[in-house]
């Protein structure tokens, strides 16, 4: 007789086949009213689909990452049933799961406005509270497109057009309304609950191809339950609120162009951040035996041929032909270069691991609607390191890199760290010999640090695997910053070589690191996580001096000169304005200090204190306050 084996082992006997439904019942009725999909032998499938084998089967719920993907796929199909209720006509075209959420879009002559969302909204909760039975059907495909043609449903006719001959054409049908898809989905509409919203409408092109038609994109979030919409609702009001691009124009520190874009233009605040974030990461790496090196933004084409980039990755390069037909790109990254440093002069096992760091500026080719202020650009410095290593090393070399990462990360306020491990992508170089070595000493590392981890399939580098460091801001949102990747290929196609203990020359290990990605990025993400509330020692404007009356000016700018010379990062305010009205004006650039000075702060020797976000004033001695602020300006390299 075979058996059904649960995901804690358990098994159960069936002599016929048993459908999900049936199969939930048998194991307990709290599961049964929480069960939504379920996974057989790791393919999921509707609870409806009848089990004929032995099988390993687990039961999804909302708890479950494939459980939410689910309820948000039944969303997108309950929007475009809602849509055409409403505005009959409409065509539907495609409706996937993004990240927190769906989105569908639609052919629709007239444009969706907001309070047609409200209309859609209350619409889908309806359809919920109908609680419509949700079917699956396997159509012939002529049949299909002659169906969904018939209903002026040409978009989907075309999609169903371009399947595969040998793939099936699946409908799913909730209540009288179909839709072409692969599901799996929710037993019926009332499964879904009302935990969702529809956040805005955008334009899209028909398959993302800007020769063809425009559509009408809504955007919607969904959830398992009120209580994570309303957090998620709550992270996206925050969300706005610290956007780097609103604080970045308010505390004056960079703007961008069409003349140029995706490139920055940092203005002298917004340069002196970045300039004290390479300090601080200087003074690490150097603390860690790094080396700082700098390497050419443009070689020849052949180098990039060499190493594989070409092939790989040219669609993203930006290339140049000189007088003499000879071809350079703008580097992308900066990897390449660094195996030239390595070549020069032998190398022995005794200078492994070398460990080469670079603040290399880069280039790549991003489509302009994918450009986002710091977070998404197409120049830009990467903090990156390269390690050259022998096999048995790189496990030590992971640990090690991965204990800087996650020091680093703490200085600068973030403590909740994820990895992600990623394998070998379809499109990569080398030997699959060569990629089982790295795959294997990257994952035991991994193992060893004892961190939380997920493993991504196929998302590796295409010259070798990697861990990616995800952390999480003040307001929940995660964000991948460093990488780690093992190379066994790259040295090898450049020439990396190193003489061993026993007099022969072998390939170098290359651990490719950084630890912020892009600098210009990891900026912005840290004005959105502090709300542009930087810690002191990274603020761009420190202090604000500024006195009361004229007759103050000589002590203020006294207390300025001792300032500045112990490099702190401030300035005088001797404007003719009234001090509540410079107050408010630099707390809006977000300026830690701002120190005023009266007669009375004279006579005494003091200066009046006023703290970012703080509505109480200090009165604190002179000497006291420039040893205060000496202290909290120190780079935390501990």
């Amino acid at each position: 007789m075979p058996n059904i084996v649960l995901l804690d082992g358990k098994k159960i006997p069936f002599d016929k086949s048993i459908s999900g439904f049936e199969l939930v019942k048998k194991i307990s009725k709290s599961l049964e009213k929480d069960a939504l999909i379920m996974s057989v032998d790791g393919e999921l499938k509707d609870l409806s689909y009848e089990i004929q084998k032995e099988s390993k089967i687990k039961i999804i719920t909302s708890k479950d990452k494939e459980g939410l993907e689910v309820i948000r796929h039944d969303a997108a199909h309950i929007l475009a049933m809602a849509v055409q209720e409403l505005y009959p006509g409409t065509q539907v075209t495609i409706g996937p799961v993004i990240e927190n959420g769906f989105y569908y879009d639609f052919a629709r002559k007239e444009p969706f406005t907001d309070e047609d969302l409200k209309k859609i909204e209350k619409k889908m909760e309806e359809i919920v509270d109908r609680n419509e039975k949700t079917s699956r059907h396997v159509w012939k495909r002529s049949d299909a497109i002659k169906h969904f043609k018939k209903i002026g449903e040409n978009y989907k006719a075309e999609i169903i057009e371009s399947i595969p001959e040998k793939e099936e054409v699946s409908i799913y049908s909730h209540g009288n309304w179909s839709d072409l898809c692969r599901g799996p989905h929710l037993a019926s509409t009332g499964k879904i609950g009302k935990a969702f919203k529809l956040l805005k409408v955008s334009g899209a092109y028909w398959r993302g191809d800007s020769d063809n038609e425009m559509l009408q994109r809504i955007y919607g979030t969904c959830w398992a339950n009120k209580k994570e919409l309303e957090d998620y609702l709550h992270r996206l009001e925050e969300a706005e609120k610290r956007d780097h691009r609103k604080l970045g124009k308010e505390m004056d520190l960079f703007h961008f162009r069409e003349e140029s874009p995706g490139a920055v233009f940092w203005h002298e605040k917004g340069w002196s951040l970045f300039q004290r974030l390479i300090e601080y990461m200087r003074m690490k790496q150097r603390l860690a035996g790094y080396k700082e090196i700098n390497t050419p933004e443009l070689l020849d084409r052949s180098l990039w041929e060499k190493s594989g980039h070409w092939e790989k990755f040219s669609e993203h390069m930006y290339t140049s032909e000189t007088p003499d037909e000879k071809v350079f790109a703008i580097k992308p990254m900066n990897c390449p270069g660094c195996v030239q440093v390595f070549n020069q002069g032998l190398k022995s096992y005794r200078d492994l691991p070398l460990k080469l760091s670079e603040f290399g500026k880069v280039h790549r080719y991003e489509p302009s609607g994918a450009l986002h202020g710091l977070l998404r650009v197409r120049a830009f410095t990467q903090d990156d390191a390269h390690i050259f290593c022998t096999e048995d090393q790189i496990t030590e070399e992971t640990l090690t890199v991965t204990n800087l990462i996650l020091n680093i990360y703490k200085a600068l306020g973030f403590e909740n760290i994820i990895l992600k491990y990623s394998d070998r992508p379809e499109k990569r170089v080398g030997d699959d010999k060569i990629w089982d070595k790295s795959e294997k000493a990257l994952l035991s590392a991994i193992k060893l640090s004892k961190l939380e981890y997920s493993i991504n399939k196929g998302e590796g580098a295409f010259y070798g695997p990697k861990i990616e460091f995800v952390l999480r801001d003040a307001i929940g949102r995660d964000w991948q910053c460093g990488t780690l990747q093992v190379d066994l290929n790259l040295p090898g196609r450049l020439g990396a070589t190193y003489v061993d203990k026993d007099g022969t020359k072998k390939v170098p290990v290359m651990l490719h690191r950084a630890l912020f990605g892009s600098l210009e990025r990891f900026i912005g993400i840290l004005i959105e996580n502090y709300a542009g509330k930087l810690p002191f020692w990274l603020s761009p404007n420190q202090v604000v001096i500024m006195p009361i009356a004229e007759e103050n000016n000589e002590y203020v700018k006294k207390l300025f000169e001792d300032l500045f010379k112990e490099g702190i990062k401030c300035e005088v305010d001797l404007r003719n304005q009234k001090i509540n009205y410079k107050i408010r004006e630099h707390s809006l650039a977000k300026v830690p200090l701002i120190l005023v000075c009266g007669k009375k702060e004279v006579s005494d020797n003091t200066v009046t204190v006023r703290r970012l976000g703080s509505e109480k004033q200090e009165v604190i001695k002179r000497d006291q306050i420039i040893k205060d602020i000496l202290a909290a300006n120190k780079l935390p390299l501990n």
